[in-house]
């Protein structure tokens, strides 16, 4: 009775040691991986050390020039080398400015809107709120962190706006 609970246990160690030697050596050659030795040495292919591997294969993508092709734009000039033409950059930057300003005209309306609701601190109650006094308290904290929250997004907009030079 004493050797009952090491049959078990001395099974699952011969299992064990069968399953590790089961995958035997792995080489990855590139973005490959195989076990087959002479395909390695004729590749160059280095040996994984460490644990078992896994590889699943993917979905190919079908390269084709059908109609349901996709065509991929010209990429945009990179600063790394290339200088962008001076009224280029210009265009760029009025375009820039017009959009920030856009953005600014509809925070400042967005924060003239929130406080006009918020009324200083006290709204109007709405619906159940009249008996829901915990709903009317949550409300007003939801109505001053969107005004501090829209506060800070107008400071950010006016930074970018400081940055972009003015078009003349």
């Amino acid at each position: 009775m004493k050797y009952a609970y090491l049959i078990p246990l001395s099974a699952a160690l011969l299992v064990a040691n069968g399953s590790a030697q089961g995958q035997g050596r792995i080489f990855r050659c590139g973005n490959t991986y195989t076990n087959d030795a002479a395909e390695a040495k004729t590749k160059s292919c280095k040996l994984v050390e460490g644990g078992y591997i896994t590889v699943v294969e993917g979905t190919r993508v079908q390269g084709g020039t059908g109609n349901g092709s996709v065509k991929l734009a010209a990429a945009a000039p990179s600063s790394a080398g290339t200088r962008i033409d001076s009224a280029d950059q210009k265009a760029r930057d009025s375009d820039a400015r017009q959009i920030l300003e856009a953005e600014l005209k509809k925070a400042e309306t967005r924060q003239g809107e929130l406080a006009k609701e918020y009324n200083n601190g006290e709204p109007d109650k709405q619906g159940a709120e009249g008996r829901n006094y915990q709903k009317y308290l949550d409300r007003v904290a939801e109505l001053k962190a969107s005004l501090a929250r829209n506060e800070n997004d107008i400071a950010g907009i006016k930074r970018e706006l400081g940055r972009v030079p003015a078009s003349k």
